[in-house]
């Protein structure tokens, strides 16, 4: 059995041979990317809100539906998937990621058709985040209600 300044020996050994990881290149690169994709969305908002009868409420709706659009469409096109590799969870945290998740699930079982494969694996990667959505929402309007109910009476 290994001693103890074997196993450290070990570690040290082995971090000589480890590629450095660049946190703060790979933080700066997510931070501008997100920050571009966000930055996108706000100025889809302002168009929306310039040239459209929407109140900024109702815009929101027609934004996030481009940003996933447009999403949708560099995933199919394989833009996405580079822009992920250069930004990492710049790409990923945004609602453009969910929309890449879902499209990339669906063309990666176009094959078995529109129903078993696009249907049925279209959801694989992102049902977890759609059922924790559905449930916080419950669970925080169903806590409203009872808050709401205790302060009326």
């Amino acid at each position: 059995m290994a001693t103890t300044t074997e196993k450290e020996q070990y570690q040290k050994n082995i971090q000589l041979y480890q590629p450095k990881r660049a946190v703060w290149r790979n933080g700066a690169k997510a931070f501008l990317i997100g920050g571009f994709i966000c930055t996108l969305g706000q100025w889809l908002n302002n168009l929306y809100l310039t040239y459209l009868p929407f109140t900024e409420k109702e815009a929101m709706g027609p934004t996030l539906a481009t940003l996933i659009l447009l999403a949708a469409l560099a995933t199919g096109l394989g833009l996405y998937d580079k822009l992920g590799q250069f930004a990492g969870a710049g790409s990923l945290v945004p609602v453009t990621g969910f929309s890449n998740a879902m499209t990339s699930a669906a063309l990666e079982h176009k094959s078995e058709g529109l129903v078993f494969g696009i249907g049925a694996n279209m959801f694989k990667l992102t049902g977890a985040v759609i059922a924790f959505g559905v449930l916080s929402a419950y669970i925080v309007g169903l806590t409203r209600l009872l808050v709401k109910m205790l302060i009326q009476s």
